[in-house]
């Protein structure tokens, strides 16, 4: 028992030391994905593409991480997280290489493919890495907390960066900005030291689809499912409805940044509010705050009123998804959590391929309030489903 504790209380150190060095890479990599995102749309607009170009785009963002899911998740069951995170590098900093030196719609396309391509990788082997070296229920909330810090500071400093330098230095100086930052990222990684690596058999005799089968992990990938499309939809329709209204790209970017800002903001204060109620709780009440917010949204005509809708928004996403991963690690094998995060990202990313260019087609016929109408009914549907997760995560191991 002892032994137990002693092994619990040094994984825990171990993962606390390396949190830091993780969480400044993960952002400088999830900020150039990010900024990408916004820079690429607003090209193509101010190019004279419509919005179901932009739709296009962002959806291509999606695709690599629909396709190469379950193969990076095998792969970092395999070799880690170093090896992944390097490879993701290269590719981030090649797409932003390329939009740099050919601004143009289809080079953006590529960049967008090469920027989903190598989030989704780095995410996949983080999320796997945290997940193993964490050893109870308390350390994977905390630990995922602090993780999932990175995306949301990292959605508002490389939009807001993004923006900055489109406005004085236009899009070229964005795109080589956003080439150095997974560079910058590689150095604070590098020196992560691998977790032990006992099941690669194991996970090459199962097929991942079997996951399916356990009710507590549809569920959970069906709720995370609801935030990311809240996300997805939110980066789709505000640099749309801003370029309507005429605001300068440091506006939208500040739009697109209180979402983040608020995101990180609760995932600070998650692990208390956590210890204090159940997850599933968390979970509801967060998608109906979603929904809410989505519906009030197109009343917001100044930049300040938008910016509170996108703070509420990044309030509930910022408490769903760390509970999730949470979840999601204890209700699976432990050699086969790579594929597990294979599976989420997965998920969400085939509607992120799907959603994006579905509500760009549509806004033209039901107009960017329908678009954050419909999303707020699904949404506030999607809460209820939240109370099936009782009775999961009550346990204080794996």
């Amino acid at each position: 028992m002892q032994n137990g504790s002693s092994q619990q209380t040094c994984a825990g150190r171990r993962l606390n030391s390396e949190l830091g060095r993780l969480v400044i890479g993960y952002i400088c990599l999830h900020s150039a994905m990010a900024g990408t995102r916004m820079a690429a749309p607003l090209l193509a607009l101010a190019l004279g593409y419509d919005k179901a170009a932009v739709g296009v785009l962002l959806a291509l963002f999606a695709l690599p991480q629909v396709v190469l899911a379950l193969p990076a998740g095998r792969w970092a069951d395999r070799r880690g997280v170093k090896v992944p995170i390097r490879y993701s590098v290269v590719v981030a900093a090649l797409g932003g290489a390329l939009a740099a030196a050919w601004p143009v719609y289809p080079v953006l396309c590529v960049s967008a493919l090469l920027a989903g391509a190598s989030i989704g990788a780095a995410a996949i082997a983080l999320q796997r890495h945290v997940g193993r070296a964490a050893r109870t229920s308390a350390q994977l909330k905390s630990a995922f907390s602090w993780l999932s810090m990175a995306p949301a500071l990292s959605n508002f400093v490389g939009p807001f960066a993004t923006g900055f330098i489109i406005d004085h230095a236009g899009y070229r100086g964005a795109f080589v900005l956003l080439a150095t930052l997974p560079l910058v990222g590689w150095l604070s990684i590098r020196a992560t030291q691998e977790s032990p690596n006992n099941h690669v058999a194991a996970t090459n005799r199962e097929t991942a689809w079997k996951l399916w089968l356990e009710p507590g992990f549809r569920r959970l990938l069906l709720l995370n499912w609801f935030t990311a499309a809240s996300f997805d939809v939110h980066g789709f329709v505000v640099p749309v409805l801003g370029h309507e209204r005429d605001l300068s790209a440091s506006a939208i970017g500040t739009i697109l940044g209180s979402f983040a800002i608020a995101a990180a903001a609760v995932r600070v204060a998650l692990p208390v509010v956590a210890a204090r109620l159940r997850e599933w709780m968390l979970i509801s009440a967060a998608l109906g705050l979603a929904a809410f917010s989505f519906f009030v949204y197109p009343f917001a005509h100044s930049a300040i009123a938008m910016a509170v809708c996108s703070a509420a928004i990044g309030v509930s996403v910022g408490s769903v998804q760390p509970m999730v991963m949470s979840l999601l690690h204890q209700v699976t094998p432990p050699h086969r959590h790579g594929e597990a995060v294979a599976m989420r990202l997965l998920m969400i990313n085939a509607s992120s391929v799907a959603m994006p260019v579905l509500f760009g087609a549509t806004s033209g016929f039901v107009g960017v309030s329908g678009v954050f109408w419909i999303m707020g009914a699904i949404v506030g549907l999607g809460s209820r489903l939240g109370l099936a997760l009782r009775g999961i995560g009550d346990r204080s191991q794996h």
